[in-house]
This record gives C-alpha cells, structure tokens and sequence, in this order.
C-alpha cells in the first residue's frame, strides 16, 4: 500500500500574490477575496491529497462545513480551480473532480518542456548578466546540500523542491519576456505539469534520489550554456530535462492503483481512439454460399466478350 506521499511534487506551483496567510486579515473585517483564498487552497488540498476522490461530484454545503467559509467563496474557489484544471463543471449544475487522461497529463509536460526551452533559448541569445548568473548558482549550491545525502527524508524533499522551484522561475526570468512568461505562467497551473510535478511515490527512495540528480546535472547543463550564449543547446536541455517527469509519471501508472500517491489516481488510462477499435464488417449485403458462387462463374463462363448485334445497330 502507498504510505509516504509528498504533495508538493504533483501541485501547482503556488501563486505568490496569494502567499500571505489569511490570517493576517482581521477577523470581523476579512474581505471575500481572502475568504475565497481560503477556500481554494484548501479544497486543492483536499483533492491533491484524495480526501475528495476522483470522479466525485462536490457538495457545496459538505465543503462549507468543512472549510468553515460561506457558499460564495466556494464558488469562488470551485471557479479559480475549474481555470487551474483540478475540478469540471456539471451539465446539469454544479462540479465534479476532474480526472485525466495519461495522455493529457503527458501533454502538459511537453508544453511545459517546449516553452522553457524557448526561455533557455531567449536568455541565451539576449545575453544575462553575472548577478543572476551567479544567483542560479547560488540555488544549484542549496540544491547540491540536499542531495549530499545517500537518501532523501520529506524535509529534504521539500527544500529541493523549494530550491528547484527558485530555479526554474529565474530562468524565465532571465528571458527577459512577458508574453513566454505569462505562457509559462499558465501552463504550470495544469496538475501534475509544474517544476515539481515529478510523481514520485516514495520521496525516500533511492530512485528519487537518483531522479534528483539526474535533473541537477541538467540544471548545471542548460546554466552553463546559458552563460555560453549556445541558444541551441540550452532549449534542448530543458526540452529533454522536462522528460523526467513523463517517466516518472508512467512509473507510477506502471504501479497497482493501491500503491499510487492519492493524486495519481487522478490520471487514468486513455480512452480508446478510433484507430484502436478495429471496423466493423459490412453486414447490409448477405453473403452468397460458395454452391451459388460457383454457378455464377460457370454461366458466364465462356461466353464472348463483344456486343450482340442489336447492341452493335442500336
């Protein structure tokens, strides 16, 4: 049975305007907006972790009680996480927990893969300056002291995913680009397709480890060409670094649905396309004994192959 999960390696990148605790509002005065904060970040939770199980349609009083909000910021919430992907809106009203298809999720990661690459590329073209170079240095050194160690407990996980996280947002940054940001931006909110995503199931395991190391020896790669100016070799390391992902995600699929983290029993198997059902035979014309098929042949046997004199003079 699964029995170490990790959360932060299946969610989304949290947004940072909405860091500040919600706390921090005055009780009696607190706005909707942090009230539908709230709401939000803890019925991702809730689905991230599998206290509402995939495919289950969301009860809006249940999640008042539960939450201790009003209904209104629960739709805020439910709306907000529609955008982000984790929930679906009903025909009839109302919503459910969205699961995913593997090739949807192995999509996301592509676009993921392929838009940060074009960052490398930008910031490699446009040049970056010695400060941030060193900067990302600085957070490959952080993710290095983590991965001292022959394994890896929750806490480490969490600072490499912090370090990782850092990381990844500088090098957008260093592409100097609003619109591949704001691209980037969008698609790391898709589940399971952000820096973190790894889907993996046991954060102790020395096959994370190894995973981790691979991607920092990447990272220390598309760093180094980056400072290069090889715009070529930078988008390929991070096309290629965003792979790790797809095979730890198929991995997990590759495991009983018991042993699974909660939230990989959101991604379920693709449906079948129309090129794996096999076409269906022609039944309107009935199929003619072979007794009658030989008669045919034998009465049109032999006879010539010209027109009868009254086709040839009509």
């Amino acid at each position: 049975m699964y029995t170490a999960e990790t959360n932060i390696l299946t969610a989304p990148d949290p947004d940072p305007s909405a860091a500040a605790p919600v706390d921090s509002v005055d009780g009696a005065g607190a706005s909707s907006q942090s009230q539908a904060l709230k709401a939000q970040l803890r019925l991702r939770e809730l689905i991230l972790t599998g206290a509402l199980p995939a495919g289950a349609r969301i009860a809006e009083l249940t999640l008042v009680e539960r939450i201790g909000v009003s209904r209104t910021p629960i739709r805020a919430a439910l709306m907000r996480l529609e955008e982000e992907g984790l929930v679906r809106r009903l025909p009839g009203g109302g919503y459910a927990i969205r699961v995913f298809p593997v090739r949807e999720v192995l999509d996301a990661i592509d676009l993921r893969g392929t838009l940060e690459g074009l960052a490398a590329r930008l910031a490699a073209e446009r040049g970056v300056t010695e400060a941030r170079l060193a900067e990302a240095r600085g957070l490959l050194a952080e993710i290095d002291a983590v991965l001292a160690e022959r394994t890896l407990d929750a806490g480490r996980f969490q600072r490499y995913a912090e370090a990782n996280r850092r990381f990844h947002a500088l090098l957008v940054e260093m592409a100097d680009s609003e619109v591949v940001a704001g691209e980037i931006d969008r698609v790391i909110r898709l589940p399971f397709a952000s820096p973190n995503g790894f889907v993996v199931q046991q954060a102790e395991s020395a096959q994370a480890r190894d995973m981790l190391v691979v991607a920092q020896d990447q990272h220390r790669q598309v760093l180094d060409a980056i400072a290069g100016r090889e715009a070529g070799r930078a988008e390929a390391i991070m096309r290629e670094h965003a792979r790790i992902a797809r095979r730890n995600l198929q991995q997990a699929m590759a495991s009983p649905i018991e042993d699974r983290a909660p939230v990989v029993r959101l991604v379920v198997a693709d449906p079948p396309t129309a090129t794996d059902v096999p076409p269906e035979s022609d039944t309107t014309a009935p199929a003619r004994s072979p007794r009658k098929t030989r008669r045919a042949r034998r009465a049109t046997a032999g006879k010539p192959g010209r027109l009868s004199a009254e086709s040839r003079t009509a």
